[in-house]
């Protein structure tokens, strides 16, 4: 017999209820129920990592200087290949399957000329463990990659990365919205950035070494999407290359706030959970395991290192969507682009590590 305990802190853990096995064999041979409790280091070296992931952007220019397209690859182990193949999705040139929680945030709300997205399964990270999934699902990683490419060519292009991504917000064709869950489409997002701008004082002078970067998101699926806009301040210590965080601003668009302290408190957390995995967290696969088993090697955020917050939910009486993931995926872009204001150079890996 399973009892089965109501708890948070799974976050897509509990998908695949594989520690059940353990607890019935032996149950089976003691011939009496049991209670099964790994130790953190046990349970670091039984679960489902989130795939390592590469992702490969192009962008296309006329003569004119004016954007054209992009190419968007982004190659990584499935777990619904290995967990549920049956929810592989179609791809929209019925060109074989694909894993939708591995690559949902690529379909983003921008207005494009032309843009190609090609979803590419890592056959060895397939082989060498069981992929699983990490708060913010696919756009966790996407989003970082789509923000960050979206920053490099506003600079290319010699423009505000705020004013170059409203311009292409403009909730034209398929990002117009529709009934009920994304009514306003691109809009919306526009609003929520123009406001986090505003407070954030987005454009103003700030003392040397120090930075802002801006990112957004429409969420962790398009066809229920939480429009977030993001932006973080950051200082980088121009000898130890250390970065400190000193405030996040967020603005968001879930539709009607269900429970306002409730809301908040998602909030809150999946933004410092989104500054966890941006700057502290991360481990390294060795011989089929994760390295880092316990906390005093896997360090995630601390509370000496939480920056100040300035969290708001736009005021709307629109069909209410989902809180629990929105808000951590464009803080690790922002990051990486207020890093570059700082310092003019790139980050392109996760976590960061300037050193």
């Amino acid at each position: 017999m399973q009892h089965q305990y109501y708890l948070g802190g799974g976050f897509g853990r509990r998908l695949i209820g594989d520690q059940m096995i353990p607890a019935a064999l032996a149950a089976r041979e003691l011939g009496r129920p049991v209670k099964l409790i790994f130790q953190r280091a046990d349970d670091s070296r039984f679960d489902c990592v989130r795939s390592p992931s590469v992702a490969h952007f192009e962008a296309c220019f006329d003569a004119d200087g004016q954007l054209t397209g992009i190419d968007h690859g982004a190659a990584a182990g499935w777990p619904t290949l290995s967990m549920a193949p049956f929810f592989m999705g179609d791809g929209v040139d019925g060109n074989g399957k694909f894993d939708g929680f591995s690559i949902n945030g690529a379909d983003h709300w921008y207005t494009l000329p032309s843009h190609r997205v090609r979803a590419i399964n890592n056959d060895l990270a397939q082989r060498t463990f069981l992929p699983g999934w990490l708060r913010s699902v696919g756009p966790g990683w996407i989003g970082w990659g789509v923000e960050s490419f979206m920053d490099e060519l506003a600079a290319k292009l010699g423009q505000d990365p705020v004013e170059f991504r409203l311009s292409m917000l403009d909730a034209a064709g398929k990002n117009a919205g529709s009934k009920p869950q994304d009514v306003g489409g691109a809009s919306r997002l526009a609003a929520a950035l123009s406001d986090v701008a505003e407070r954030s004082g987005w454009g103003g002078d700030l003392p040397e070494g120090e930075g802002m970067g801006v990112a957004v998101s429409g969420g962790q699926e398009r066809n229920m999407p939480t429009w977030t806009a993001c932006v973080v301040h950051v200082a980088v210590d121009s000898e130890t290359n250390a970065v400190t965080v000193k405030k996040i601003w967020q603005t968001i668009d879930c539709g009607t706030v269900v429970h306002p302290d409730g809301a908040m408190a998602q909030a809150e957390s999946a933004t410092l959970w989104g500054l966890s995995l941006a700057l502290y967290e991360g481990t390294a696969i060795e011989d089929g395991q994760v390295r880092d088993r316990n906390l005093d090697t896997y360090t995630p955020l601390r509370m000496a290192d939480v920056p100040q917050l300035d969290l708001k939910f736009m005021e709307s009486t629109e069909f209410p969507t989902g809180m629990g993931e929105p808000p951590l995926i464009a803080v690790a872009p922002a990051i990486g682009n207020a890093i570059y204001a700082v310092t003019g150079t790139r980050v392109r890996d996760l976590p960061i590590r300037l050193g």
